[in-house]
């Protein structure tokens, strides 16, 4: 053995003891990178469900290249089969396409479903933890190995909290046109409906993912992304004694975090994943402080394709409000000057007339930290019509992000 898998071989040093789960928390902003909140943000503790953000990641990396597509159907094991529930309850020998096994991820967080992504990407999913290990050091995931590709209790898969909210910024900034799988309130598979089991979703302001997590040694874990007034953070909350009282304690550190201006005058406004004039985020977080244990791995970074969005499910969310059908829209982007923006709703609606033919555009100037841009919408769609919209746009080489009607138009 020789190499990257050398020194993956050798990552964990000497056998090591069983961690206690260990509260810790930080929160970020998603635009600057600058840390708004932490407490114990480097101690190393068990990734536990939030383990298949990274799987969910190397997934979109795939869709991007072309190595995978949504409809296309995998091949299901009798590993995949035999993993612990939470679990879709998958039967080897059957297929499972990749779109489903998304949604079985980010609503019931499937372990088997994550077994069918790994293999059909590495291998084995040994060879896939690899794989993500090798990528947690690309976007500067410094303490932390993956030894499974579902968080199964496995004594040398560790992470921080920090590097969570490195990978959740990641997410944001390299995958932005996936980044709603993560909002979906429940999926329908085999005739149930799987809820979300971000159970904070429903009820905290502006929070739309991104994924939830639970082993007895990890204790419960949450990474979440939240936007308010054109401002996005992104939050890890490690080793809550209750879902409950984890729940809490996110919103009251997010809460604490938006009513915190950023430092200096220079940062810009932070505009939606998939605006256009929103920077991409680098992933680079602060260094843990403690020696680093895990050898750097060098690996080239793929470079994304362009590709359709995510197609929604046809099942409706099972547990989503019946709000007013004409209060979605969507965003073509979000620019510097008005005229910018009314150009793009001009151009908007020259591609997609027949769904566009009663909406109204709408240009929203959002100020922040000295700085203004301004949001191109069209306004007045029902969800449906809406989501059409953004494939269509899509499609079209144009940037499109449907818009609920909880966050504010």
């Amino acid at each position: 053995m020789c190499g990257a898998l050398a020194v993956l071989a050798v990552t964990v040093l000497a056998p090591l003891p069983a961690l206690a789960a260990k509260y810790a928390a930080i929160v970020v902003d998603a635009r600057t990178g600058e840390v708004l909140h932490e407490e114990n943000a480097d101690t190393l503790t068990y990734p536990a469900s939030l383990t298949k953000m990274m799987t969910l990641y190397l997934t979109f990396d795939a869709l991007d290249s072309g190595r995978l597509r949504l409809d296309q159907a995998l091949p299901v094991s009798a590993w995949a089969e035999a993993q612990s529930p939470t679990k879709l309850g998958l039967r080897a020998g059957k297929t499972l396409r990749v779109e489903q096994a998304i949604l079985g991820l980010v609503t019931k967080s499937a372990n088997d479903a994550s077994v069918v992504l790994a293999e059909a990407l590495g291998g084995s999913e040994a060879k896939f933890a690899e794989m993500m290990t090798r990528k947690a050091r690309e976007l500067g995931m410094r303490n932390t190995v993956f030894r499974n590709s579902n968080g199964l209790p496995n004594m040398e898969q560790l992470t921080t909290a920090r590097d969570f909210s490195i990978l959740s910024r990641a997410m944001l900034s390299d995958h932005s046109r996936y980044y709603p799988y993560f909002s979906r309130r429940a999926f329908v598979y085999g005739g149930r409906s799987l809820n979300n089991h971000n159970r904070l979703m429903s009820r905290y302001e502006g929070m739309d993912g991104i994924k939830t997590g639970y082993t007895v040694a990890s204790g419960f874990n949450l990474a979440a992304s939240a936007v308010r007034d054109g401002r996005r953070l992104v939050a890890v909350v490690l080793g809550g004694k209750s879902a409950a009282s984890r729940d809490a304690r996110m919103e009251a550190i997010l809460d604490k975090a938006f009513d915190k201006p950023s430092r200096g005058s220079e940062a810009p406004v932070v505009a939606r994943a998939g605006d256009e004039d929103a920077p991409r985020v680098t992933a680079k977080g602060k260094p843990p402080a403690k020696a680093e244990t895990i050898a750097q791995l060098a690996s080239t970074v793929s470079t994304p394709a362009a590709v359709r969005p995510p197609a929604r499910a046809r099942d409706e969310d099972a547990d989503s409000p019946k709000a007013d059908g004409s209060k979605w829209g969507v965003q073509v982007g979000a620019f510097s000057t008005r005229e910018a923006s009314n150009r793009a709703l001009t151009q908007a609606t020259k591609q997609a007339p027949f769904l566009l033919r009663a909406a109204k555009p709408a240009v929203m100037p959002v100020k922040a930290n000295g700085s203004t841009v301004y949001r191109a919408r069209m306004v007045g769609l029902d969800e449906r019509t809406a989501r059409k919209v953004c494939s269509e746009l899509t499609r079209n080489g144009h940037r499109c992000v449907p818009v609920s009607p909880n966050e504010k138009l």
